[in-house]
């Protein structure tokens, strides 16, 4: 059981890492080491030696392995930045241990998988949360507030796209046996987008997802999604294009656009620009820490024992990545992947 009890003093978030993935290294841990009210204490990873390098390098202890990790005292939550095709399993080995869970994005590769884990979490008063730093960002609660206040009239069509340059040959993304394919790894950032910014309940009128034959892996796709009162979304994604990272909403007395929308370095000074009949507004925000603030987000969800307060917009959203796994292969084969794969509940 957890040390961090609802109700209860502030107390430290012993955290273990199941993994050493380069974004845990590069991102999740330096801002786990900036966060208070968290610590790392345990690190497991195939290589024995690169767990204990990491383990080291923070203080912490090192784990046999995954298993034994779930197994120690001094482990309150698990981080799970594991190759897609494992988190599912990793998280609910945790869940069942006890553990509190930030799991990478996607949380898992089936709808009706997340929804399982969600109800878990919730049955034992545990916090559940998927690794979408960029919705932690202050620029989208401010876009949203514009779009509430009617800025650019109604809306009418979302555009949204995130898009990054090859990766290297034997880079997991073009892993099919690992859940590997631009859908889950750079796809899911516009579906959320166009999600926070439309609301649930959104239709897929249709979608496209080109598959790389020699490696069984969607590389690029497009999705146009239906609200039920006709606003659109228009969503592009890829791993093979020049780094794109934005969205626009198109309204009935104006236009927004925000460029770096998804993965905006902590130095960076958001521009929301508005485009009007009288002229172009641009309204620039302060610089801010999304990674951290998602580090953030994990400890107080934990200590205010709210436990899976996002687990229903998020397996909304596994749904929505199915609907649009399914109609995206409706046309050829899609990838390598189980007959049950991405089924809802």
């Amino acid at each position: 059981m957890s040390a961090v009890e609802p109700g209860g003093p502030a107390a430290t978030v012993r955290l273990g890492l199941l993994g050493c993935a380069d974004i845990a290294l590069r991102r999740m841990l330096p801002a786990v080491e900036r966060t208070e009210g968290i610590a790392l204490t345990a690190v497991a990873a195939r290589d024995a030696a690169r767990a204990a390098e990491v383990a080291r390098q923070y203080g912490a202890g090192a784990a046999a392995g995954y298993a034994e990790l779930l197994e120690r005292d001094d482990v309150d939550a698990v981080y799970v930045p594991l190759p897609s095709s494992l988190h599912a399993e990793w998280t609910e080995r945790a869940l069942l241990a006890g553990k509190h869970v930030l799991a990478e994005k996607p949380m898992t590769l089936d709808a009706g998988e997340t929804a399982r884990l969600v109800d878990l979490a919730r049955s034992r008063g545990l916090a559940l949360m998927e690794n979408f730093m960029f919705v932690h960002h202050p620029q989208h609660r401010r876009v949203r507030q514009l779009l509430d206040e009617g800025t650019i009239g109604e809306i009418r069509t979302v555009h949204a796209a995130f898009a990054i340059p090859p990766r290297p040959a034997g880079d997991i993304r073009y892993r099919a046996d690992l859940g590997g394919g631009a859908l889950f790894d750079v796809g899911v950032y516009p579906l959320r987008a166009a999600q926070l910014l439309l609301g649930p309940g959104l239709e897929v009128v249709g979608a496209d997802l080109r598959t790389d034959p020699e490696r069984g892996v969607d590389v690029a796709g497009g999705v146009l999604l239906r609200r039920h009162d006709g606003a659109t979304a228009h969503l592009t994604f890829g791993m093979e294009h020049h780094y794109t990272s934005r969205y626009e909403v198109l309204g009935s007395a104006g236009r927004l656009r925000l460029d770096h929308a998804f993965t905006p370095p902590a130095d960076h000074r958001p521009v929301i620009a508005i485009e009007r009949r009288d002229g172009v507004e641009e309204l620039e925000l302060e610089p801010f820490d999304q990674v951290t603030a998602a580090v953030r987000a994990f400890v107080t969800t934990i200590g205010s024992g709210a436990g899976t307060t996002a687990g229903e917009a998020t397996v909304r959203h596994a749904e929505l990545v199915a609907d649009v796994h399914r109609a995206g292969h409706a046309r050829g084969p899609g990838p390598a992947l189980p007959d049950d794969t991405l089924s809802t509940p």
